[in-house]
C-alpha cells in the first residue's frame, strides 16, 4: 500500500501511478536565494509554494501611497515677509497671531515662519516706538516724499527724454532718458521752483509756467537762429497728487509743434557750448531783444505816448549793443564784419533817436521802419558767419504765438 503525497501542486504520474521521486541534491550546492528572481526554483514556472504570491512586477507604482503632507499657511508666509522688511509692523504681527491659530485648528504647516514673523514684527514696533521720539521716523517719511517726487519728475536741465505715450500733452507719470543725438520727445532747459503752501490750482500753475518758461528759454538756447522753427515751448507741472509728495518744480520743455513730433539734437547753447567770442555777441543781442519784445500792442494811431516811450528803450538798448561789441577784443576773422556792425548800428540808433520825438504816427514809422533795417540784415550775417553760428534768419510770428506750446502734467 502506498501513501500519497503531501496535499500540494500537482505532480506528474509515473508508469506505475507512483509520484516520481525528487532528483537528488548535490550536497556541496548553494540554495537559491530566496530573493533572486533569477534564482531556480524546484517548482515549476508559474507555480509557488502555499501562501506564497508573485514578487511585484519593478518599478510598479505602490498600491498604498503615503497620505499627502498639509500645505503651508498663506498667512503665516504673510507675516514673515512683512516682519522681514520691517514694514508696516502692527500689521505683520496680526498677520502671525492669525497663522498660529489657523494651523493649530487645520493642522497646516508653517508655524515656525508665523513665529519668526511675530517675532520681527515685534521688533520692528519696538524701533519705530524709539524712533518717533527721536524723529527718525519724520527723516525717514521725508526721504520717501524727496524720493517720491524724484521720481514723479525724473528729468532736469540739459536732459532729453520720451514720453511713454509720444505726446507732451495731457498727464504722464514716467519720462525715459535718452540721449540727445538721437530722437527724443522733449528737452528740458530749465526749472522753476513753486512756493510752498497749498496747491495753487492748475491754472495758477499753468499761467507761472507760461511766463517764466518762454523768458527763460533765452538762457539755455541763446542763439535764437538755431531753434528750428518746429520747435516750442511745453512745460511739465505738478500735479495735485505730485504736490502731496512734495513736487514743487516746474520744468520747461523744448517740444515739436505738433506735441507728437520729435527732436534731434540737443539745442543747448549757452557758456557750457559756446567760445568767448559766440558767448559776447549772443548777450548783446539778447539785452536788445529783451527791449524789442516789449514792443506796445497798440498802435501808434492809438497810442502814440507808449510807442515813443518804447522807441526810447530801444535807442537807449542800441546804444549799449554797439558798446558791448566796441570793448570786446574779437579774434580770428569776426574783428572787420563786427566794426561794420557797429557803424550800422549807430545809423539805427538815430533813427530810434527821432522815432522817440515824432510828432505823428506817420513819422513815428518812417523812423521805425528805417531803424529796424538793420536787424538780421546783411551786416548781422557777416559776423555770424565770422563767429560760426547759424546763418539763417528764423521766421517770426507776429500773431503772438498764443495756439502754440502745451504743458504736461506729472
Amino acid at each position: 500500500m502506498s501513501t500519497p503525497p503531501p496535499p500540494g501542486p500537482e505532480q506528474p504520474q509515473g508508469p506505475q501511478g507512483q509520484y516520481p521521486a525528487p532528483p537528488p541534491q548535490d550536497p556541496h550546492a548553494q540554495a537559491p536565494h530566496p530573493r533572486d528572481p533569477y534564482a531556480q526554483s524546484p517548482y515549476p514556472q508559474g507555480a509557488y509554494p502555499p501562501g506564497a504570491y508573485p514578487p511585484a512586477p519593478y518599478g510598479a507604482w505602490n498600491p498604498y501611497p503615503h497620505p499627502p503632507r498639509p500645505a503651508h499657511n498663506g498667512v503665516a508666509i504673510a507675516a514673515l515677509v512683512l516682519g522681514v522688511l520691517c514694514f508696516l509692523p502692527a500689521v505683520g504681527l496680526v498677520l502671525g497671531l492669525v497663522a498660529l491659530r489657523q494651523i493649530k485648528k487645520r493642522g497646516e504647516r508653517g508655524r515656525g515662519m508665523a513665529i519668526a514673523g511675530v517675532a520681527l514684527s515685534t521688533l520692528g514696533l519696538v524701533l519705530w516706538a524709539l524712533a518717533i521720539p527721536t524723529g527718525v521716523a519724520s527723516e525717514v517719511w521725508e526721504g520717501f516724499k524727496e524720493g517720491a517726487a524724484e521720481e514723479t519728475l525724473s528729468v532736469k536741465k540739459g536732459q532729453c527724454f520720451d514720453s511713454p505715450g509720444g505726446s507732451l500733452e495731457g498727464e504722464t507719470y514716467d519720462l525715459d532718458i535718452v540721449d540727445c543725438d538721437g530722437e527724443h520727445d522733449g528737452e528740458a532747459f530749465a526749472t522753476v521752483t513753486v512756493p510752498d503752501g497749498s496747491y495753487p490750482g492748475d491754472d495758477r500753475l499753468t499761467g507761472i509756467a507760461e511766463d517764466k518758461c518762454y523768458a527763460l528759454q533765452g538762457d539755455y538756447a541763446m542763439d535764437v537762429w538755431a531753434v528750428p522753427d518746429h520747435v516750442d515751448v511745453y512745460y511739465l507741472t505738478p500735479t495735485r497728487q505730485s504736490w502731496r509728495l512734495g513736487d514743487r518744480e516746474i520744468t520747461c520743455v523744448f517740444g515739436n509743434t505738433d506735441g507728437k513730433g520729435t527732436l534731434t539734437g540737443s539745442l543747448r547753447n549757452d557758456a557750457t557750448t559756446l567760445d568767448a567770442d559766440q558767448l559776447a555777441y549772443l548777450e548783446s543781442v539778447r539785452d536788445l531783444d529783451a527791449v524789442l519784445d516789449r514792443e506796445p500792442e497798440a498802435y501808434a494811431e492809438d497810442d502814440l505816448d507808449a510807442n515813443t516811450a518804447w522807441a526810447a528803450e530801444v535807442r537807449d538798448a542800441v546804444a549799449a549793443q554797439s558798446e558791448a561789441l566796441r570793448a570786446h577784443t574779437w579774434t580770428g576773422d569776426a574783428e572787420q564784419p563786427v566794426a561794420a556792425l557797429v557803424e550800422e548800428l549807430r545809423t539805427a540808433r538815430g533813427h530810434w533817436a527821432k522815432a522817440a520825438t515824432a510828432g505823428g504816427p506817420d513819422a513815428f514809422y518812417e523812423h521805425y521802419d528805417a531803424g529796424y533795417a538793420f536787424y538780421d540784415g546783411a551786416r548781422t550775417i557777416d559776423v555770424r558767419e565770422a563767429l560760426g553760428l547759424d546763418t539763417s534768419p528764423p521766421e517770426y510770428d507776429y500773431d503772438g504765438g498764443e495756439d502754440s506750446g502745451g504743458d504736461l502734467d506729472v
